[in-house]
């Protein structure tokens, strides 16, 4: 047990790092367009990519499936620019039923991304370790717990700054993505694979 909370803060602390600030940056872009009103749409949202980055972290983790470790580093940060481009579009939107299928479709696809990420750390972790299940589950339940955290953080300053500020939806959606693509720019070029 003592094992198992251990690979939990491991997790925890992987994606709360701030000097690698890519996963929460991703979950905050996720999350923007939403409000604690609209918790049944982000709940769909972070469910689905939690699903998809567990597969990915498990095929990687056992090596039935493998990606390039610099491919993936460059694609992280293109599904936070993806993710927040598609807020700017979502928030002019009439038809936002029609657009939540496809943010589905498109969260899925990047939390396998953002699994073999998790997966390439977590592989460093367990070099030489026989028995991956128990710490795989525990580095796994780390990382629900930090996105859960994540989600309920930028929830919660939205709801602040569009309460208490005044500031209309589409104004802070529409700057918060801005400013979640003015931080990705340098991100992308970085880990371009030139």
């Amino acid at each position: 047990m003592e094992n198992f909370l251990f690979y939990i803060e491991l997790g925890l602390d992987h994606v709360l790092d701030f000097a690698a600030y890519d996963h929460i940056l991703f979950l905050a872009a996720l999350s923007l367009p939403f409000t604690f009103n609209s918790w049944k749409r982000v709940l769909v949202l972070v469910t689905v990519f939690t699903i998809a980055h567990c597969l990915s972290l498990g095929l990687s983790v056992y090596d039935i499936m493998v990606v390039n470790v610099g491919l993936i580093e460059f694609l992280i940060p293109v599904t936070i620019l993806f993710t927040a481009v598609f807020n700017l579009l979502y928030i002019k939107s009439t038809s936002r039923e029609r657009s939540i299928v496809l943010h589905v479709l498109a969260t899925a696809f990047f939390g396998l991304i953002h699994g073999f990420g998790f997966s390439n750390y977590f592989k460093m972790l367990m070099s030489g370790e026989d028995e991956k299940l128990s710490p795989l589950l525990g580095f796994a339940t780390g990382i629900e717990l930090s996105q859960v955290l994540i989600v309920l953080l930028v929830l919660g300053l939205a709801h602040v700054i569009q309460s208490f500020l005044k500031v209309k939806r589409q104004y802070f959606v529409t700057l918060a993505s801005i400013l979640v693509i003015i931080i990705t720019i340098p991100m992308l070029i970085a880990t371009f694979p030139w």
